[in-house]
């Protein structure tokens, strides 16, 4: 005999919420408006700016990817500069994870991956303490933040940090903005990720 299928009282209440849906698509609107707004600014950016990069890499590469399902949660996010090619991955990923903060990171794997881990540690005093961290997680597609996904570049971590590059065969620098955050409440969002782009440069510039 089967067991009935209920919906619990939150779940109820959640259905009922008939504005729920007009409330997301809102913020979701919203969400595209302002990584609308970082392209641009991360264009203007990019123009001129000598990087390390891939072969084959055009800095006007980008894209827009919207989603329902990261995590079982919608998320929208903005590539730029976008550059994934074989084994070659060189991209700012700008990332709005429903129920979860922010993420501004550099994606880098591939033939450079060697120049981006000696520039992290020869130049680590100008990315350290900037509210960077890196990635620990075996695949770049792993967003989530804390012991165990990412760590801190602080100044007094440089040993920790060559020691953990020296075994990973991509990595990724990210800043992570919680909802709470002041750029959240005032609309400078877009502000952070440039400004997370700029604090990353000496990784992968020449």
């Amino acid at each position: 005999m089967s067991h009935p299928i209920l919906l619990t009282p939150e779940e109820r209440a959640l259905v009922a919420d008939g504005q729920f849906f007009a409330a997301k698509a809102r913020i979701m609107r919203k969400v595209r408006g302002l990584l609308d707004e970082l392209h641009v600014g991360l264009t203007a950016d990019l123009a001129g700016l000598e990087l390390v990069a891939p072969e084959r890499f055009d800095p006007a590469t980008f894209q827009f990817v919207k989603g329902e399902h990261l995590a079982d949660c919608p998320y929208q996010y903005l590539d730029c500069p976008k550059h994934f090619s074989g084994d070659d991955k060189f991209a700012f990923r700008s990332l709005f994870w429903w129920g979860h903060p922010f993420v501004f990171a550099w994606i880098l794997e591939g033939s450079r991956l060697r120049r981006y881990k000696e520039n992290l540690i020869n130049r680590y005093h100008q990315v350290a303490d900037r509210q960077l961290e890196l990635g620990l997680s075996p695949t770049p597609w792993e967003w989530r933040q804390g012991e165990g996904y990412t760590l801190p570049l602080t100044r007094d971590r440089k040993p920790e940090v060559a020691a953990v590059l020296s075994q990973r065969r991509f990595f990724k620098l990210a800043r992570f903005v919680p909802l709470d955050h002041p750029a959240v409440q005032d609309g400078s969002l877009a502000a952070q990720g440039r400004e997370t782009f700029r604090a990353c440069l000496p990784v992968v510039t020449p």
